[in-house]
């Protein structure tokens, strides 16, 4: 019985090391990621005025694990080059302010990190999540409809005669 519940847990563990070694393809080798903070990044719209902020999850794959620790040192470093690339050049595609061009975004934060950790430790860098905040939300939608109305009663009670 002991012989069996060994090998049903060895089984269990297999699967999740699996799926993490498919994960680990697509991000690099295991201890090579480092994870970024979130970076807010402003929209505008066509008359350059703020119309919300784009919140950019990113990770960087350095070389090896040795020079991912080099770079988890200079994250402040790297953040900071971030936060002013955003700020400085627009985030957002040509014509369609809520939509990130995440292609031109990387390699701009790629260039970004090889110029402050030094261009032989940095790999690649992956924009893992996109999410846009409109500045002003609209509280009313377009499909919003009003509760109907009570009726109003016919006549209104009498009150009760007091003896």
């Amino acid at each position: 019985m002991r012989r069996s519940l060994a090998i049903l847990i060895a089984a269990a563990l297999a699967g999740p090391a699996y799926a993490a070694d498919k994960e680990a393809d697509k991000a690099g080798a295991p201890g090579t990621n480092v994870d970024m903070p979130f970076l807010m990044a402003p929209l505008t719209d066509g008359q350059g005025k703020l119309s919300g902020y784009a919140y950019i999850s990113s990770r960087i794959t350095a070389t090896t694990d040795i020079t991912a620790n080099v770079l988890r040192d200079k994250i402040a470093f790297i953040q900071d080059a971030f936060v002013r690339d955003v700020n400085a050049t627009e985030v957002a595609t040509s014509g369609n302010p809520v939509t990130v061009d995440n292609n031109a975004l990387e390699a701009r934060l790629l260039a970004d990190a090889r110029k402050v950790a030094g261009a032989d430790k940095v790999v690649s860098i992956a924009i893992i999540q996109v999410q846009v905040s409109p500045l002003h939300p609209s509280a009313v939608t377009s499909t919003a409809v009003a509760p109907p109305a009570e009726p109003a009663p016919a006549t209104p009670p009498k009150p009760a005669k007091t003896p």
